[in-house]
């Protein structure tokens, strides 16, 4: 699937709407949200209000790209190799599939860390599913999915019995679900109509308790491993950058100054790595990055369109939608893994259609 076409098929709102292609990890144990956290989340949430003040506390770091030590492994051959038992791939990736080549019918899939063992998670043939994570125990997976026009809500579903809860209500389109390191939060993205601005909000596992990160505008929203802060991409101090912030909206960050940031991204589980993507369409790359924002480079071999990275549980590896198979095929993306060195490229799936979104968890 081209990821051109990830800007689309979200009712009257598709224009405004972008998909990111492509965590849940087992980490640290977060800090508990006080309640006064709480209650500036929820004031903090405007029903007729004003714009959110714009991102810009912190100026966009200089990146010097002549200080990269990683070298992208070249690919030797038209096929990228399958992994072997000796490369230790351990837990489980989620992922959206488009089983259907339709996006309207993306499903959520699963499947061991090795590529084997995949099934098929949800089970409406004729709804868009998108934006899966794994809970970080790895027995549920929280998606984004179609409930009615204009309406994208945030479910919960049972990897073993196959129980699907709904933990919004509502309130328009709310994508990226992740479930905070200890287990009790979630973050998502929710579309705000009134002030035209994609918002960063934290709610209870339940799905109560909503409210926005004050000052803050953004998407694709990731837990920092010992949940204090949130990962996000934000346009609103120009070009798509990748920005930290704490959860009431204090210490704010930004730590990318990379050109045609999407915005899927992710914090390592040891706290001292991000991975993002960058780029045009067609050819888009890997980096990794210090959490600071310093030492950027490219993580993948050039030449196959990757991104919507995921870290491994264990830090080694980065999960990732990638076409070096299928380049140009708009149902050519796969999901592959790459050492965080930049070595050992391996490929997961391959069929027929589409792939994408993995989210690498227990």
């Amino acid at each position: 699937m081209n990821p051109s076409k990830q800007r689309n098929n979200i009712g009257l709102i598709s224009t405004i709407f972008i998909m990111f292609l492509i965590a849940g990890c087992n980490l640290p144990a977060a800090s508990t949200p006080t309640p006064d956290l709480f209650a500036t989340l929820q004031a903090s949430t405007p029903i007729t209000g004003s714009t959110p003040d714009p991102i810009g506390t912190t100026p966009l770091p200089t990146i010097d790209f002549n200080v990269a030590t990683l070298t992208p492994t070249a690919i030797q051959s038209d096929e990228v190799p399958a992994p072997s038992p000796a490369d230790g791939l351990t837990g489980h990736i989620v992922y959206t599939c488009q089983i259907y080549k339709v996006q309207a019918s993306n499903q959520i899939c699963i499947m061991n860390a090795d590529g084997s063992g995949f099934r098929r998670l949800t089970t409406d043939d004729s709804k868009q599913h998108f934006y899966p994570s794994l809970a970080p125990d790895g027995q549920s997976v929280v998606y984004s999915a179609f409930f009615s026009t204009n309406n994208y809500e945030i479910y919960e579903l049972n990897v073993v019995d196959g129980n699907v809860i709904r933990l919004t209500n509502g309130f328009g389109v709310e994508t990226a679900p992740e479930i905070s390191p200890d287990g009790r939060f979630v973050t998502y993205a929710r579309w705000n109509a009134t002030t035209e601005n994609f918002q960063i909000v934290i709610a209870k596992r339940n799905g109560a308790d909503a409210g926005n990160i004050p000052g803050v505008s953004g998407w694709d929203p990731t837990w920092s491993p010992d949940g204090t802060q949130i990962l996000f991409a934000s346009d609103s101090k120009g070009p798509v950058q990748i920005f930290s912030v704490n959860l009431d909206g204090k210490k704010l960050k930004a730590l990318t100054n990379l050109p045609a940031i999407r915005g899927r991204n992710d914090w390592s589980g040891d706290g001292r790595y991000i991975v993002t993507y960058s780029g045009p369409a067609w050819d888009r790359e890997l980096f990794i990055l210090n959490a600071d924002g310093s030492n950027t480079h490219q993580l993948t071999p050039s030449g196959g369109n990757s991104q919507g990275p995921s870290f491994s549980p264990d830090g080694k590896w980065v999960a990732f939608t990638a076409y070096f198979d299928n380049y140009g095929d708009d149902n050519g993306c796969e999901i592959y893994v790459i050492r965080i060195d930049g070595t050992d490229l391996r490929r997961l799936t391959d069929n027929d259609y589409c792939d994408y979104q993995p989210r690498w968890g227990p």
